[in-house]
């Protein structure tokens, strides 16, 4: 047991009391994590089938992001982009270089321009505010079901009513097109949009994947208009669908690329990159305090080693295959599809997924909704396979069950 000098309980109630009420709590209070697993006070240990929500790509505690960690704050922890710095200089370098290699066949020129922030929500900020000043217009579409954060403008590019309403009226000139429909394109997309933002696999939305011919169809329209495309590859990103990035499963070369979660290896960061063409913003018209820091550069450049020589897309991609396959065996009464790309999968559910979630709790795995209905599974890439077994395992008692 760990020495915090309070019991469960009461840990949870000084939680309760001053915390804000906008993020739901599971009664479990977590303490620790090693790889593929997390670890309560008490000592229970939880499979996390969430990778944290995302951002453990590489499980938790990770060796090699823990050590960059540690030398990097014994160093220098925060310094702003107002200076030049080592480690931000050879992440930058390290990055773009990925990114020519994993994206610059598409023809439309490297990805190059970076701007560094804390999370995915500011990296699509960024790109809106950076859409807005290439084009010199206003408006954005979005896609329904589709999430980009809880910023003003990053939630004003979701269309989830849930998530907007208390705080309406949002940012204006934005719209929502329904996913995958290629007559909406059409209409929807004119010589008025400043970007297009959309994820090729929505996560929050329920695990939905573009068909090939709308993604074709999606850039096309871009084209004609004018507008250019932002994919948000916040949680799709680096590795987790079998490709370093999911728009390489559609040959879908974005304008803008929006970035987080598993890059900074668990230390806050986000990342929107644009193309070279697309020119620098002015002195002064957009930065952050913390984006950039060194220590989250070091973290991020440790993250990126270790799935480029792991080869973790191609453990996802082979991983994910297996899991699928698995569970789309699963009860038609309980599950009504089985869908995801590398290791994101959703099931769809034929109930509501919170009991689901609870019961799994009880057998020590942990799980994420997608909505109301969706089982949504994103383990970290770095999972063994004994592990992931194991959870699928429960998971399929647990549906059998439900």
């Amino acid at each position: 047991m760990t020495d915090t000098g309070c019991d469960d309980r009461a840990l949870e109630d000084i939680e309760a009391a001053h915390a804000s009420g906008g993020v739901a709590r599971r009664e479990a209070t977590i303490v620790r994590g090693q790889g593929a697993r997390i670890f309560d006070q008490q000592g229970m240990s939880y499979i996390d089938l969430s990778a944290g929500h995302g951002w453990a790509g590489l499980g938790h505690a990770h060796p090699a992001v823990t050590q960059a960690i540690r030398e990097q704050a014994e160093k220098l922890v925060c310094l702003t982009e107002s200076a030049f710095n080592d480690q931000r200089a050879l992440w930058l370098s390290e990055l773009t270089a990925l990114l020519q290699l994993e994206l610059g066949s598409t023809g439309r020129g490297p990805l190059t321009r970076v701007n560094i922030s804390n999370s995915g929500s500011e990296a699509i900020e960024a790109a809106i505010k950076l859409a807005r000043l290439f084009t010199g217009r206003s408006e954005i579409v979005s896609f329904r079901r589709g999430f980009h954060g809880r910023t003003l403008g990053a939630l004003s590019a979701t269309a989830r009513q849930t998530f907007r309403q208390p705080f309406e009226p949002l940012v204006p000139g934005f719209s929502h097109l329904p996913y995958n429909d290629l007559a909406a394109l059409a209409v929807g997309i004119t010589e008025r949009t400043a970007a297009v933002i959309v994820e090729v696999v929505q996560g929050e939305g329920g695990v939905h994947i573009a068909r090939p011919e709308f993604a074709q169809a999606l850039r096309d329209a871009c084209d004609r208009a004018g507008a250019l495309l932002v994919i948000d590859e916040i949680q799709t990103g680096l590795g987790r669908t079998g490709r370093w990035f999911a728009s390489q499963h559609f040959d879908l070369a974005p304008d803008i690329l929006a970035l987080g979660k598993t890059l900074g290896g668990g230390v806050p960061m986000g990342a929107t990159i644009w193309r070279e063409a697309l020119g620098t913003i002015p002195a002064g018209s957009h930065g952050s305090t913390f984006g950039g820091g060194p220590l989250a550069c070091a973290a991020s450049r440790a993250v990126l080693e270790v799935i480029r020589e792991e080869d973790l897309p191609q453990r996802a991609a082979r991983l994910g295959r297996l899991l699928l396959e698995r569970l789309a065996g699963s009860d038609a009464r309980v599950v009504r599809q089985v869908r995801g790309l590398g290791l994101m999968l959703g099931v769809e559910l034929r109930t509501k997924v919170t009991p689901i979630l609870r019961r799994l709790m009880q057998r020590g795995v942990w799980a994420l909704p997608a909505g109301m209905n969706v089982l949504r599974l994103l383990p970290p890439l770095t999972i063994s396979e004994s592990e992931l077994d194991n959870a699928v395992t429960a998971v399929e008692e647990v549906l059998r069950d439900a």
